[in-house]
């Protein structure tokens, strides 16, 4: 009888993995534009934070980074993350590495509206979303 049991068991248990590792918290298909990166405002145009797909794009003004991730317990998990290695200085140099420590940290996820807060415990940023794509959720 318990032998009847043990493929019903494991679906189950294979079904709550999936489940927990599966993107969510509403950031799947969302892109999102840096406001503020550790308390100040971001210097260059065009930021950009994606979640598409299981992986992540961000780029700061210079260069472009990515990876997988996913939500824990209200902790954005992402990595290992990949990055172009194009010469950069100044601010947007600072924003950049501020941004790639912070993804790294597995930072804390707070929504507010159309703003999306991350903060580890070195860094933070406010981000606002810029759209979302009907491939989520």
């Amino acid at each position: 009888m318990a032998m009847r049991f043990l493929p019903l068991l494991s679906l189950l248990a294979l079904t709550a993995c999936a489940a927990d590792a599966a993107p969510g918290h509403g950031l799947s298909g969302t892109a999102w534009r840096f406001l503020k990166i550790d308390g100040m405002e971001a210097v260059a145009h065009g930021t950009r934070l994606e979640f598409r797909d299981g992986n992540l794009g961000a780029n700061v003004g210079c260069n472009g980074m990515g990876g997988p991730w996913r939500v824990e317990d209200d902790r954005l998990i992402a990595g290992p993350l990949a990055q172009t290695e194009m010469y950069c200085e100044g601010a947007v140099w600072d924003q950049e590495k501020a941004v790639g420590a912070l993804l790294a940290a597995a930072p804390s996820v707070e929504w507010r509206d159309d703003r999306l807060i991350l903060r580890s415990s070195g860094h933070d940023a406010e981000l606002e979303r810029i759209s979302h794509t009907a491939e989520a959720e």
